[in-house]
């Protein structure tokens, strides 16, 4: 059924639609921060229910005054109550492309993520949460790319503080901030990413422990002390054997216990290219 156009809106002159003569082309124009529900499907249960801030850009043509900053929202509600996916998210990039007739476009969602995990040693359940990017790049005539971030929150210890004492050794908690590009959205997985960071630290964390699990944690991570260095090192060798891997970035930041600054270490690798 053809439904007729609002004659009022035809009417309304239409100024971002009009030509710009400057000659300059504009990289990405569009929407950043609105919050927009999110059902992630990540894990091998149902999809978790979470609330995302979204950014959603195209590329501007110099002869296009500009975008229609509507269509980008338009989008978005219509994918509302969809479980999204890496490749979803893929096609939601693909889908902005047609909706808005550009070039390239790209969308990001970053929201929280829960894990339910037992502690070490009681056994007792309960959710710890992590700060993840989900990111997709559509250009005309290719595969969008697919990439993700997560901030892992976990213990280290010094290992020169634990030579040099008689007794003890300082620690602290740390971030363990990774990005990962995909060769194609399927090789993602979030939270084995998460488990393969966290068995690169001193030990990991939990959201509820009992005492016997604090005395776990505890010794686990004086058997196991890392600088900052290590950290990054570490997680680099295990990220190098992820199938479907094109690149990855990885920063740690130790929140040190016995001064006021951080220690931080970044590293990168694979093909440079594949964040562009």
């Amino acid at each position: 059924m053809n439904i007729p156009a609002d004659p009022l809106v035809c009417a309304l002159p239409d100024v971002q639609g009009g030509l710009d003569m400057r000659g300059i082309a504009i990289q990405r124009v569009g929407v950043r921060g609105v919050r927009h529900p999110l059902l992630v499907a990540a894990g091998a249960g149902q999809p978790q229910a979470t609330v995302a801030r979204w950014e959603m850009t195209v590329a501007l043509p110099a002869e296009e005054k500009g975008t229609h900053m509507s269509r980008f929202i338009a989008l978005l509600e219509t994918r509302r109550g969809e479980a999204m996916t890496p490749k979803g998210l893929c096609g939601l990039a693909d889908a902005l492309l047609e909706r808005l007739g550009a070039g390239a476009g790209d969308v990001a969602a970053e929201f929280p993520y829960f894990v339910e995990k037992a502690a070490p040693a009681s056994g007792v359940r309960s959710l710890m949460d992590y700060r993840v990017r989900w990111s997709a790049r559509a250009r005309r005539g290719e595969p969008a790319r697919f990439s993700q971030s997560v901030q892992v929150p976990v213990t280290s210890l010094c290992p020169c503080s634990k030579a040099i004492s008689d007794y003890g050794a300082h620690n602290q908690r740390s971030h363990i901030l990774v990005r990962v590009a995909y060769e194609a959205p399927g090789a993602a997985d979030l939270e084995g990413l998460i488990r393969r960071v966290e068995a690169q630290a001193s030990c990991e964390l939990w959201g509820l422990l009992k005492r016997t699990d604090e005395k776990f944690v505890t010794e686990r991570a004086y058997e196991n002390p890392k600088f900052v260095e290590d950290l990054v090192r570490d997680v680099a060798l295990t990220l190098e054997r992820l199938p479907g891997l094109a690149a990855y970035e990885i920063e740690a930041e130790n929140f040190e216990s016995i001064h006021n600054h951080s220690a931080y270490a970044r590293v990168s690798g694979g093909r440079r290219h594949a964040f562009e």
